[in-house]
């Protein structure tokens, strides 16, 4: 993108630029199904909190060049609360015309300060992701293990992530059912 100078500087014509829909590259065609906005609700445990049921927005877009945007945000069922968010970039890791399955990278930053290196397969539209690393910061509690499971049939989106954390072995955590809107 070329660089344009606007009297409120390069953020608003980065902002115009998004608008305008850009050409998904063939390099991260096989996650095109994740493309857009998905609305739902899910619910979570773990045996250190009580379990809680949520509404949740996440979105995937693309801005021209090899990788996804990722986006997360989840509210209190009653309250419309804030509850959690994160964000990352996700990114094919082989050519889509490798033999068997795809190889899928994403990066997920948390701002309670858990940050996770992901890498899995895509199979039909299904991705299975693996935490490589997880890496925290001093005040952040102790994840040592994720495990990421999103499936999409037509306009619905479903996922599962699993936690090892403060002590505990990888247990599940998160699961919810969302749709395109």
């Amino acid at each position: 993108m070329e660089a344009v100078h606007h009297r409120r500087g390069p953020v608003v014509a980065y902002r115009r630029a998004m608008s305008e829909t850009p050409v998904l590259l063939a390099a991260i065609e096989p996650l095109a199904f994740l493309v857009g906005t998905w609305r739902g609700e899910g619910r979570g445990l773990y045996p250190t909190i009580d379990s809680f049921s949520y509404n949740e927005e996440i979105e995937f877009w693309h801005i021209g060049k090899p990788f996804l945007g990722y986006h997360q945000r989840t509210e209190h069922v009653e309250t419309g609360l804030p509850l959690h968010t994160e964000s990352g970039f996700w990114r094919v890791a082989s050519p889509p015309d490798a033999p068997g399955a795809v190889v899928v990278e994403a990066t997920i930053t948390q701002p309670t300060g858990v940050c996770e290196v992901l890498v899995g397969t895509l199979v039909d539209q299904r991705v299975d992701l693996q935490a490589i690393e997880v890496v925290r910061t001093p005040t952040a509690k102790e994840v040592t293990a994720v495990e990421r499971v999103i499936t999409v049939v037509g306009d619905e989106l479903r996922y599962e992530v699993g936690m090892a954390a403060v002590g505990h072995e990888l247990l599940p955590h998160l699961e919810a059912v969302l749709h395109r809107v």
